[in-house]
């Protein structure tokens, strides 16, 4: 008898989920070379009202294969974008699971730039820089912790309250001392790391490359789209090294990679893929004035790879909602 397929929900995910499994099981998928049929880059189909974006995903080696898909109507009374993961099992080739992928994109996100610190940052303490105080800087923070012991995390953000809570939620749940401050520079000034997890609303960049110190790790993720900027061009003029998840679309379809090209920098022949760092025997760069750059625009084989790990989490520990539902099959 065939199984029926279940649903995760968020709450679920974030029950069973686990930083450290993450992150190896990332690195492990990048450090396989993914061919573009395997893993394509994302679709987003729109009209004047709507829009639907698709990332799909076959990751190697692993038992499912699927899709994110994300969505909003914009003529809706109360607009609101929805994320389901759609998981088909190679064993069966039926669908096997739909993930709530609210909570899991989160999840997938840090994850993989936790991965992408793990490489390019030094061994041993690192101070923490966070630009940002909302749902991907405290899952980003979580995640860096993880692999790297911190000495001192230092948030802002533009309200004053949500950094505040930030640095105390933070600090307590992770034992490490955390301040919040009044003005960007402050936070970046002499951060290991810096964190930009805070586009403004009206796009202008969060980041100034004479913000950060010489040799410092910037870890970018949120400007995926043309529309959107976040780093001042100057950062990534200062960059020796740009690692990109997704290489075409990071230097093509970001705000801040085409407001860069736009200002004659040539950053292309400094852009590296990280499945090429995390396949290479890395090591850090000698550089005191220069910095590191690593921007993230998120990709299906991210997706994926952390659906997988929360759907077997939540199947153990008997969590996943099965369905009574049972979908028509054709043979090939």
């Amino acid at each position: 008898m065939r199984s029926l397929p279940v649903f995760v929900s968020s709450r679920v995910a974030a029950e069973v989920f686990c930083w450290h499994d993450a992150i190896a099981a990332l690195q492990a998928a990048y450090r396989v070379a993914s061919s573009d049929k395997a893993n394509p880059p994302r679709t987003v189909a729109t009209d004047p009202n709507a829009w639907l974006r698709t990332l799909p995903a076959m990751p190697p080696a692993s038992r499912y294969f699927g899709a994110k898909l994300m969505g909003v109507s914009l003529g809706a009374e109360q607009p609101a974008v929805e994320y389901v993961t759609v998981l088909f099992d190679r064993v069966s080739s039926r669908i096997a699971a739909f993930v709530d992928g609210a909570q899991v994109t989160a999840f997938r996100t840090a994850a993989t730039s936790a991965a992408a610190v793990d490489k390019l940052a030094p061994a041993g303490p690192l101070r923490l820089g966070v630009l940002g105080s909302g749902l991907e800087a405290s899952m980003h923070t979580r995640a860096i912790a993880t692999i790297r012991p911190l000495t001192e995390i230092v948030v802002y953000s533009p309200t004053p309250s949500r950094r505040e809570q930030f640095a105390d939620t933070l600090g307590r749940e992770l034992s490490v001392p955390t301040r919040a401050v009044d003005e960007p520079r402050a936070a970046t000034a002499h951060a290991s790391i810096v964190l930009t997890a805070a586009r403004s609303r009206g796009e202008v960049p969060v980041l100034v490359g004479d913000w950060i110190r010489g040799g410092a790790l910037v870890v970018s993720i949120g400007s995926t789209i043309p529309q959107q900027r976040e780093l001042d061009v100057s950062v990534i003029a200062r960059a020796c090294i740009i690692v990109c998840d997704r290489m075409q679309e990071v230097m093509s379809e970001t705000g801040d990679m085409l407001a860069a090209r736009s200002a004659c920098i040539d950053f292309t022949p400094r852009c590296r893929s990280l499945q090429s760092i995390m396949a290479d025997d890395w090591t850090v760069p000698a550089t005191t004035e220069e910095i590191l750059l690593y921007k993230s625009v998120g990709s299906g084989l991210q997706d994926i790879v952390v659906a997988e790990l929360v759907l077997e989490a939540a199947i153990r520990a008997g969590k996943a909602t099965p369905l009574p539902i049972e979908f028509e099959s054709k043979s090939l």
